[in-house]
């Protein structure tokens, strides 16, 4: 699921040697932390949230496979 996460991030974003991706394993969920360059958050966060989203929702369906949860946190 990192990797996935990490495609559709370095797709979006200018700078793509800044993104970083932490995972934190849980029993029945994960947690993914993903940092960009400030720059390219806005791309990321999209209007109104729009882009950030559509990625949670990708990343819930690909956890609901493996059922577990997904938590996608956008840090500065």
């Amino acid at each position: 699921m990192k990797e996935t996460l990490e495609s559709i991030i370095r797709a979006l974003v200018t700078n793509q040697d800044a993104v970083s991706i932490k995972q934190i394993d849980g029993e029945q969920s994960v947690i993914f932390e993903v940092k960009v360059d400030e720059s390219d958050m806005g791309k990321i966060i999209g209007k109104q949230g729009i882009i950030a989203k559509a990625i949670r929702t990708v990343m819930k369906a690909l956890a609901a496979k493996e059922n577990r949860r997904a938590t996608i946190e956008f840090l500065d």
